[in-house]
């Protein structure tokens, strides 16, 4: 399994925010910038982290993006699978009903435990417990103003 892009930097501006605190409005540019996030991606991914109600998009030229939970509610788990959707290994453990040696297979089962192990994992992990132990990429204070958002 590998994350796509989208979901390493819904990952990324997630912890940009948590880093800034709940409810602090940062411009989309500077996050995009100090993020490392392409400008274009970054308005994509606000929309669907906004959607699943993790972030708040504000307009106009006091507005930018802000973090509507506590960073210590939202899992690395959360965040990927609004990205990706449901992480599941292979179609077996997806779509059972799409092999029919699903129920008897040795293997299915290893999927099953591999899948069941690495979404404990990401929920095991608070963008808090991140934020606390740094960035992934350079973050400087969220109060400075520049012309967009």
């Amino acid at each position: 399994m590998r994350l796509t892009r989208a979901a390493e930097y819904a990952i990324r501006c997630i912890l940009y925010l948590a880093q800034q605190g709940r409810g602090v409005v940062v411009k989309r540019s500077k996050i995009a910038r100090e993020a490392d996030i392409p400008a274009h991606f970054l308005a994509k991914i606000a929309q669907q982290l906004a959607r699943a109600g993790l972030i708040d998009i504000r307009q106009g030229p006091r507005g930018g993006l802000a973090l509507l939970k506590d960073s210590k509610s939202i899992t690395l788990l959360a965040v990927v699978e609004i990205m990706i959707g449901e992480i599941f290994l292979n179609d077996c453990v997806a779509l059972p009903d799409s092999c029919n040696m699903s129920l008897g297979c040795s293997v299915h089962q290893v999927w099953l435990q591999a899948r069941d192990q690495l979404r404990d994992t990401l929920a095991g992990v608070t963008f808090k417990q991140l934020a606390l132990e740094g960035p992934c990429v350079p973050i400087l204070p969220a109060y400075e103003i520049d012309g967009d958002n």
